[in-house]
């Protein structure tokens, strides 16, 4: 099955549940209070996600303190203003109404976290153009315990470098240098998914849009017999599936374009051709390790490793087809990976 996270289904799940849970807390309270807030629920990664946003609450706050006649920049205003929070944080008090929506929409960071860490990193990462401050960095990462490590080797990186701040792209640029250091694999999810379900059952099969995989036209569309280094100079190259309209992903050329009559043998131009891995954005290697490679980092590795290796696009789509002949041609991440398989043997 080809799988991709419904948001509807996703949505409506974290309704459910935040409704579950403050409808029993509210039974008996009228304001939740910070500390009541840590112990809400099992989940202890949820609770620390509306402690999250609360602090959130307090920046947009706290930037609105801004004047012609005062100084709020100044050192101790702003250490005044940091002992402030620290206090009020003591005095956290929320009725039902306003903690639903908070709880709600800590639920579906946890899930995300937990079923989709690379889109989570993605997101914590994403500035929209803009910088990202490690300071606030540094206060996000903390209230994330589940599948960490990755964040917490960025933030150690960034410290060593001593920077303060930071481009989207290339905090994504270094994440992704993590991410094949350590062969990051997300944490298994069953536990997680048992601990949801003694709250609102929690059916994964619900959450996720499937399309039942058309694996025999697969295998007809891929497999075909491998040819010779000799002929892969006479064979037209088949141009790559099309179709692909996603706003988000950057395609970067994959490879210094060969001039046509260059005298360079085969193996030459091999050798000017780059390497899969090293031609993706940030956000190509996440969405095909979570669809293509069932989140398995280490997994994606290894075949875009051995894809490298081959002399042309026929010998990578016989090689897809025995190996991962599952995975359905139609979905848009089938259809661009091919696309790039297509550009790095054209």
């Amino acid at each position: 099955m080809d799988e991709k996270i419904s948001l509807k289904a996703v949505e409506d799940y974290c309704d459910d549940f935040a409704s579950k849970v403050t409808a029993s807390f509210f039974a008996s309270k009228e304001k939740i209070t910070g500390v009541e807030i840590l112990q809400v629920c099992e989940i202890q990664q949820v609770n620390l996600f509306v402690i999250r946003e609360l602090m959130h609450a307090w920046k947009l706050e706290s930037q609105k303190l801004r004047s012609p006649y005062f100084d709020y920049a100044a050192a101790p205003v702003s250490e005044s203003l940091a002992r402030f929070q620290n206090l009020l944080s003591n005095y956290i008090s929320i009725s039902r109404e306003n903690f639903q929506p908070l709880l709600k929409k800590a639920v579906v960071q946890a899930l995300s976290l937990i079923l989709g860490p690379y889109d989570f990193y993605a997101e914590t990462l994403d500035t929209q153009g803009g910088s990202l401050r490690v300071d606030n960095l540094k206060n996000d990462v903390k209230y994330v315990k589940i599948n960490r490590i990755p964040l917490e080797n960025l933030l150690n990186e960034l410290e060593k470098r001593k920077l303060s701040s930071i481009s989207g792209n290339e905090a994504f640029a270094l994440l992704d240098h993590i991410l094949e250091e350590v062969n990051f694999t997300p944490e298994e999810i069953d536990k997680y998914v048992q601990q949801f379900s003694l709250v609102v059952p929690l059916n994964l099969e619900k959450l996720y849009e499937q399309k039942a995989v058309g694996t025999s036209a697969l295998k007809a569309e891929m497999t075909t017999p491998k040819i010779t280094a000799d002929e892969v100079t006479n064979t037209a190259v088949t141009p790559g599936p099309g179709g692909i309209n996603k706003v988000a992903t950057a395609h970067i050329p994959l490879y210094d374009p060969i001039a046509k009559g260059s005298s360079g043998t085969v193996a030459e131009n091999f050798q000017k051709r780059k390497k899969i891995k090293d031609s993706l954005t940030i956000n190509q290697k996440f969405m095909f390790t979570k669809i293509l490679f069932n989140g398995d980092f280490e997994l994606f590795s290894a075949a875009v490793d051995s894809l490298d290796e081959l002399d042309s696009s026929v010998q990578a789509k016989s090689f897809l087809s025995n190996n991962y002949g599952e995975w359905n041609p139609e979905s848009e991440e089938y259809q661009e990976f091919m696309e790039v398989i297509e550009r790095r043997f054209a």
